[in-house]
């Protein structure tokens, strides 16, 4: 059975919902192993600006869809300022099995939840992470 422990990069701190400590524990491990995966891949750090999401935070976010799957742990948006490292994720998460893309102005979104649509690559016009 997967462990926190057994990660080599990511701790759920770093997944934590805006205020609401210790949430970060939420997520999927077998998601967050595949992304330390590409923390492997790309050998630099790797930032996660969205992780898992309360319901209510969420439904604050513009432009979130109601059932995200930051809501069951089965998301994330990293941090991507440059193009290179854009590319480096991509690389790594389509090498992994990822199918379920977003790419915004300086994040990538990535997410394998297992009830929404595979295969599908999505853009976020004109919106940036913090």
């Amino acid at each position: 059975m997967l462990i926190w422990s057994d990660l080599h990069y990511f701790k759920a701190a770093e997944f934590d919902s805006p205020g609401v400590l210790h949430s970060g524990l939420k997520m999927n491990l077998a998601f967050v192993a595949k992304l330390d995966k590409i923390r492997e891949a790309c050998k630099v750090p790797l930032q996660i600006t969205s992780g898992y999401r309360t319901p209510e935070h969420n439904a604050a976010i513009p432009d979130s869809v109601d059932g995200s799957a930051h809501t069951t742990g089965h998301a994330a948006d990293i941090a991507a300022p440059s193009s290179a490292l854009k590319f480096a994720i991509l690389e790594a998460a389509l090498r992994l099995g990822f199918t379920r893309i977003g790419i915004g102005a300086n994040f990538i979104h990535l997410d394998d939840d297992p009830v929404k649509p595979q295969n599908v690559v999505w853009t976020y016009p004109g919106r940036r992470e913090a």
